[in-house]
């Protein structure tokens, strides 16, 4: 059984009231709770965690391995821009993972346009709202999981 963490950085605890016209309306615990129907479906679990710090954010990365992750779906908000940290804990790890953004971090300030994470990423999906992870956990189904 394919088992995926999803992994969410600092302000995703408020999706839903957060800028809702960049981010939309729908809140973490929708996006999370249409992720596990996704993933329960296909015969695969899901964990998912949000910190508002850093360290929880590597804690739980690091802990993958041991809880043998096969798939990591990480939107780490902020610090995508500024964690070289969150880049080495995903590279310490070797867990293959999809980074994902709500909105399209190119079209916004210049410093968002720098990721520290996505050379080493299977995949970046930005930009489309909360579907990117629904996208992303598909391609991690179709990776990991066996056919249905």
């Amino acid at each position: 059984m394919a088992h995926f963490l999803v992994v969410n950085g600092p302000n995703l605890n408020l999706l839903g009231s957060r800028e809702p016209t960049l981010y939309g309306t729908d809140t973490l615990a929708d996006i999370i709770t249409r992720l596990e129907h996704l993933a329960n479906s296909r015969g695969a679990t899901l964990t998912a965690v949000q910190s508002n710090a850093e360290h929880d954010l590597i804690n739980a990365i690091q802990g993958a391995k041991t809880a043998k992750v096969d798939a990591i779906i990480i939107n780490a908000g902020a610090f995508t821009h500024t964690s070289i940290a969150i880049r080495d804990a995903l590279a310490a790890v070797t867990i293959p993972f999809y980074e994902v953004h709500l909105s399209n971090v190119y079209a916004r300030e210049s410093f968002r346009s720098h990721s520290y994470l996505s050379a080493l990423a299977v995949g970046v999906i930005a930009g489309l709202g909360p579907i990117v992870y629904e996208l992303a956990l598909e391609a991690a189904l179709r990776r990991f999981a066996p056919a249905r």
